[in-house]
């Protein structure tokens, strides 16, 4: 059996044992378990060959990122070339030793790059726990608080280095803005409600005349005391209403009002409560604006095409933009209605057409027949965006967005007009001579493929293989049929011309005696090709020759011998079956 090393990774440094006594430990996972947990049983068995510590913090982190990434540096390298035995060559069936790794992906690279025979499986797992459990025994001068040490501040350099290089990162700000967007129109919306019932009790005619929230409680702080409301008052009603016809309609209500009077306290906490719900709608707008440029920078194309809000709502919900890429148009049509296609499935009755890309203001333009397909077509040409925006190097551009918008405006056209609408590839040509014409590309020439017409041989065009075969067999049919012609010597062509007389004196005198051959020999004259017709082919001539009593092939001598012997063992046959009968 051969020599088994073991790489071990730690915080403070790459460390080598050889285990010597495979024997001792044992063979299965559970006896390897058992004797991990004995000191001087497991330390009889594995000891330590080599130790490479890293040289500061920024080394460690360097290493365990190539270690989490199955990269061999040049450090882990040498180090297994100065410690191990040499190894000549490719190793072979039977190597001397055998190398420990705790991945087989880490494990393959270092065989590729040393050609040390590794192995990776539940025995090595197992030892490296226990490893993992008395390290601080075999590395001597390293205590144990050192150790915890190392490992914490590694791991608090590896999360962060894993966190900075996130590639959602970015999606994260939309994802959140989003999600506090939906938070903030609920609870602005609830706020607002109870502005409303509270100071309706002394003002009740207001909520008729104003029905806006946002100004509702504008109204309420700048009113206050409804009996201060007089002509002065009009041109800052004006300022918030916006009308001067609204404005006078509501000092006219405030003079014949019928709400109760208010106490100075009660009015003090409502003025208050309309302050706060008041700076909630402004930031409300502000984290729109905050939004909308936020969505423009990440995903411009799936913006221009579905919209802002309805763009973070899918984001959002499909995790990242990476993932929303990745889902088939299928997904992305019923994203969001995930219950609804469940129940569907459950109850065996119609699954949903469509999920948050029901907000768009496309489904709502479609009539009731066509929402399924328009919601089909949009959910494709969002997949299309979001893998635009998500893999390719054209950012900060919005010409293919602009053009899959135009591209389902024709569709909506189609299906209430009937005009045709371009085709796909035309439309992503023009949008990415757009692209680089804006300078978003860096380069001239088009990336697409040109469009290629479709010949006659692929396999789109109308004519079957059958047909192609038939008609490359006439052709060559007819073309040897030329060439045997041209080749012919006038000897032939003189035997030729005897044969036909014959032919033609024996149908004549069969003329004579049947009338029906006179007809036939008419449709078996030779055409304008040289080709002459079957007269025994069609079902009409077949009708006449039997009416007239001829048989259907021409009758030689010796084909009416064997005919006569054929009915001789017919006739024969009968009689024995009648005898045994």
């Amino acid at each position: 059996m051969p020599a088994l090393f073991v790489l071990y990774e730690t915080a403070a440094g790459y460390s080598l044992f050889e285990v010597t006594g495979l024997d001792e430990l044992g063979q299965s996972a559970e006896a390897v378990q058992q004797s991990t947990l004995d000191l001087t049983r497991f330390g009889k068995v594995v000891k330590l060959t080599s130790f490479a510590p890293f040289k500061n913090a920024a080394h460690a982190l360097d290493e365990v990122n190539a270690i989490s990434e199955a990269v061999v540096t040049d450090d882990l390298k040498n180090f297994l070339e100065v410690n191990l035995p040499k190894v000549s060559g490719k190793p072979g069936k039977n190597p001397k030793f055998q190398l420990g790794v705790s991945e087989a992906k880490l494990g393959s690279e270092v065989q590729e790059a040393t050609n040390i025979p590794c192995v990776c499986n539940e025995f090595v797992g197992e030892v490296m726990r226990g490893l993992r459990l008395h390290i601080s025994r075999f590395l001597k001068g390293l205590e144990e608080h050192d150790m915890t040490r190392s490992q914490l501040g590694l791991a608090h350099s590896y999360s962060r280095a894993k966190v900075k290089f996130n590639v959602n990162r970015v999606d994260n700000m939309v994802i959140q803005a989003i999600a506090l967007l939906d938070t903030l129109d609920k609870d602005i919306n609830t706020f607002v409600m109870r502005v409303r019932e509270w100071y309706s009790w002394h003002f009740p005619e207001l909520v008729k005349v104003v029905p806006d929230n946002y100004q509702y409680s504008r109204l309420a702080l700048f009113i206050k005391e409804k009996t201060s409301l007089t002509e002065e008052s009009l041109p800052g009603l004006e300022d918030i209403v916006g009308d001067g016809d609204k404005a006078r309609e509501i000092v006219d209500a405030a003079k014949a009002s019928m709400g109760q009077d208010i106490s100075p306290i009660d009015l003090i906490n409502i003025e208050t409560f309309a302050k706060r719900v008041i700076s909630l709608a402004e930031y409300r707008l502000q984290l729109h604006t905050y939004l909308l440029d936020k969505m423009h920078a990440i995903a411009p194309n799936l913006s221009a095409l579905i919209g802002e809000t309805v763009g973070a709502r899918l984001i959002s919900h499909a995790g990242s933009l990476v993932n929303l890429a990745k889902y088939p148009a299928s997904t992305v049509q019923i994203l969001g209605a995930e219950k609804a296609l469940f129940r569907a499935l459950k109850t065996r009755g119609n699954t949903p057409k469509y999920g948050l890309i029901f907000h768009s203001s496309f489904i709502g333009r479609a009539k009731q027949r066509n929402k399924g397909r328009i919601s089909r077509y949009l959910a494709n040409k969002c997949s299309m965006a979001s893998r635009i925006d998500c893999f390719t190097e054209l950012t900060g551009t919005n010409a293919f967005g602009e053009k899959l918008r135009e591209q389902v405006e024709e569709r909506l056209r189609f299906y209430e007009e009937g005009i045709a609408p371009s085709k796909n590839a035309d439309a992503m040509q023009e949008a990415m001579a757009t692209a680089q014409k804006a300078g978003a590309g860096g380069t001239e020439e088009p990336i697409m493929p040109p469009i290629m017409e479709p010949s006659a041989e692929d396999p789109g065009v109308k004519k079957s293989k059958k047909r192609k075969v038939a008609e490359a067999q006439a052709v060559q049919a007819q073309a040897a049929e030329a060439n045997a012609d041209a080749d012919a010597t006038p000897a032939d062509g003189e035997s030729k011309k005897k044969k036909t007389k014959k032919k033609s004196l024996a149908t004549a005198d069969d003329a004579e005696a049947h009338p029906a051959i006179a007809e036939l020999t008419v449709a078996a004259t030779p055409g304008p090709a040289g080709e002459s017709a079957d007269p025994f082919k069609s079902s009409k001539k077949k009708k006449k020759l039997k009416a007239a009593g001829l048989p259907k092939t021409p009758s030689s001598p010796a084909s009416e011998a064997a005919a006569g012997e054929d009915t001789e063992k017919k006739k024969k046959k009968k009689k024995k079956s009648l005898v045994e009968a």
